[in-house]
């Protein structure tokens, strides 16, 4: 059953190409631009590449697309005030993405935090 369900659909695929249906598609002879997903769990590599197709992202990427738009306003724009507002705020952005990504000293404050409860619940007991 899956080997004829393959055999028809390569026969409509050549029948396509022979028709020109794939001539002159968007980004013909381009390279294509393979994405390095392999940071991304497997079971959700599927979901980001939708959320992405369809202009959305998941929160903690979001930083990172407003920094590349900063990035291209700074390299088109002529007024000096626009100029300064944008660099502020991509210094902002930045030191956001710079902090989410330090996640050793904010650990390390979780653990004193809950040593320091525990302390403090064993002396309550007593």
């Amino acid at each position: 059953m899956v080997f004829l369900f393959q055999r028809l659909a390569e026969e409509r695929i050549q029948e396509a190409m022979e028709e020109g249906v794939f001539d002159d598609l968007p980004g013909e002879g381009e390279p294509l631009e393979l994405e390095d997903d392999s940071m991304v769990p497997e079971e959700l590599r599927t979901a980001y590449r939708m959320l992405k197709n369809s202009g959305h992202l998941p929160p903690e990427l979001a930083p990172n697309q407003e920094i590349k738009q900063l990035e291209d306003l700074l390299e088109v724009v002529e007024d000096p005030a626009e100029a300064s507002k944008a660099r502020a705020r991509l210094r902002v952005l930045a030191e956001r993405v710079r902090l989410g990504r330090g996640r050793s000293t904010s650990l390390k404050t979780e653990q004193i935090y809950k040593e320091k409860l525990l302390r403090r619940f064993a002396s309550d007991g007593e």
